[in-house]
């Protein structure tokens, strides 16, 4: 993991533990600049869209798993 997102990161989990999240609109509600791809991927733009995150989310479950992240830069490369 990049140094620099580290405490962007940790905050995050942190948030998503408590995160009673039902649909995507609850998502977009706290992160604005999300992208939702699906109902259940979400892409999270990290350090001012630096870096994306894309996690899965199972709503009935309420389960956050993190795909993968990386560089803005890669993201366009990223296959669904």
């Amino acid at each position: 993991m990049h140094a620099e997102v580290r405490p962007w990161v940790r905050a995050w989990v942190a948030e998503v533990e408590y995160a009673k999240w039902q649909k995507p609109l609850d998502i977009k509600a706290r992160y604005p600049s999300a992208s939702v791809i699906s109902k259940q991927i979400i892409i999270f733009n990290v350090k001012g869209n630096k870096y994306r995150l894309e996690a899965h989310i199972s709503y009935e479950n309420q389960i956050v798993s993190v795909v993968r992240w990386d560089a803005h830069a890669e993201y366009d490369k990223w296959k669904w």
